[in-house]
């Protein structure tokens, strides 16, 4: 397939502003922020977007920004959404750029995805070959901190209606430079579990029998809980049950049965009538693992994430313009869904659109203390936004 060249004068905006564009990913990466905390990130962002001549909304959500692009007399409206934070993590890439932050890193690639959107946002500006309205949305917190939540519950789509909002994110080992989909649930829903078992503490050399043993319950707490996948879950369905953290007792005192013991972890689904029937069966273990050793029971169960589920028609469409743009070999629209977690998954519940895997080929994989981002991809994400706006709102 032969692919479909962008306009010249967004094409050499594009080339012109890569270098700048590089400085600014490996600037991001040199001082990352966690969730709620990106201050510095947001002013850079918020900074370029009116040096563009944007209209900018600061501190929604927190610390998320909203630059608002109009051209042309068009009445619809699209949302482009990236991620600014980063981990509590410390890097070990010794590259050049690496974090100056101690025990933080950018370790998904949130600095060059918030570079990709700017740099689409600064094509767009310059080169207006559109008509509509684009609102160019910076999120905090999308690590597990719940962002995107953050700014729907600050009004974003109300203050900022939109048509349809998609999402990017970059993906190692896949094929470097392709862009990667699949139609329906693409992404887990994701979930904390914390289960107390609490007893009576004894000696547990000479009097373990006077003791009511909360090891015992969480041990069978956790014996159990695989059987909720294998023998409740349809094989033909999905679903992950797992054990993160067991704390009870102390280190230094083996020979003491402890008076508690708490058990925490994650769960993954797809479908909705899953994600309910993994909370409801995790519930009726651990009670029936407190009932057989008589000891107290407390369960928390925290939903963290929806499951990501990208619109058949409007993933059709825009893998169709990617193809028409890229060439039919850099698009795979049946990609294997995932079992990780993103919170733009909320704003899909809100809204058509979708959310795509850039690939950025072999490499450490994402949450890694020596991942990077690959800075090779900075004008493919850029031409990803560009292929949309053209797509969506004409040209």
């Amino acid at each position: 397939m032969t692919s479909r060249p962008f306009p010249a004068a967004m094409e050499a905006t594009l080339s012109e502003i890569l270098p700048a564009l590089r400085e600014t990913r490996q600037d991001l990466h040199r001082h990352p922020e966690i969730g709620f905390k990106e201050v510095r990130t947001a002013a850079i962002v918020a900074g370029r977007l009116r040096e563009l001549g944007l209209e900018v909304a600061e501190g929604i959500g927190g610390t998320g920004v909203v630059g608002t692009l109009r051209a042309g007399n068009g009445n619809r409206a699209i949302g482009f959404r990236a991620d600014m934070d980063a981990l509590a993590m410390t890097e070990a890439t010794g590259l050049p750029h690496a974090s100056t932050v101690p025990d933080m890193m950018h370790g998904c690639g949130h600095d060059g995805h918030t570079t990709m959107l700017l740099g689409a946002a600064e094509v767009l500006a310059r080169s207006p070959e559109f008509s509509g309205t684009i609102h160019f949305i910076f999120q905090p917190a999308e690590e597990g901190l719940g962002g995107a939540p953050a700014m729907m519950r600050d009004g974003l789509f109300e203050r900022f209606p939109v048509d349809a909002v998609y999402g990017l994110h970059n993906k190692p080992n896949l094929p470097e430079g392709s862009f990667n989909v699949t139609p329906g649930a693409m992404l887990a829903a994701a979930d904390i579990y914390t289960v107390a078992f609490g007893g009576q503490g004894g000696h547990g050399g000479s009097g373990p029998h006077l003791s009511i043993d909360p090891t015992l319950a969480a041990s069978q707490f956790v014996m159990n809980l695989q059987a909720i996948v294998g023998r409740n879950i349809s094989p033909f369905d999905q679903g992950v049950i797992s054990v993160g953290h067991i704390g009870g007792g102390n280190y230094n005192a083996p020979n003491v049965i402890p008076s508690r013991v708490v058990v925490r972890g994650t769960t993954r689904s797809f479908q909705p009538q899953t994600r309910d029937l993994i909370e409801r069966r995790l519930n009726e273990v651990a009670r029936a693992a407190a009932d057989a050793f008589g000891t107290t029971l407390e369960v928390v169960y925290d939903r963290m994430f929806p499951s990501l589920h990208n619109p058949a028609d409007t993933t059709a469409r825009i893998s169709q313009a990617l193809r028409s743009r890229f060439g039919g070999e850099r698009v795979n629209d049946r990609v294997t869904p995932g079992m990780g977690a993103e919170d733009f998954a909320y704003m899909l519940e809100q809204s058509t659109g979708c959310f795509f895997f850039l690939g950025s080929g072999d490499g450490p994989a994402l949450h890694s203390d020596r991942y990077d981002f690959n800075d090779k991809l900075i004008g493919d994400g850029v031409r990803y936004w560009m292929t949309i706006a053209l797509e969506e709102l004409g040209e």
